[in-house]
């Protein structure tokens, strides 16, 4: 259980400071999933757009909190933002990060 709690521990301490700086949460969501329930104030841009709106999102000069459903796509768009050289992040799935941001 340490390693866990370690593991996450660091990524609150990451999360706490992403919104510490005014971060952007991104949901790569499909557009009916996204429709269903989203973070208020979150930008929607499906996974397979991310690549392709790097610059825009680099003119934010923000780091950027990416979501999906569980955690899978997120990971793939944070990892796709940090090679375009953003300060990004996998936060994984919405409802989780939405619950956290809320209590």
């Amino acid at each position: 259980m340490g390693l866990f709690s370690n593991f996450f521990g660091k990524k609150q301490r990451k999360l706490d400071d992403f919104f510490s700086r005014d971060a952007v949460i991104i949901d790569v969501r499909s557009k009916a999933e996204y429709d269903s329930g989203a973070i208020p104030g979150s930008k929607h841009i499906p996974v397979q757009n991310i690549a392709a709106q790097a610059t825009t999102i680099k003119k934010w000069n923000k780091p950027v909190i990416c979501v999906c459903a569980s955690g899978g796509r997120s990971a793939t768009a944070a990892a796709v933002l940090r090679s375009k050289g953003i300060e990004a992040m996998n936060g994984g799935g919405w409802l989780s990060l939405y619950k956290k941001m809320i209590t």
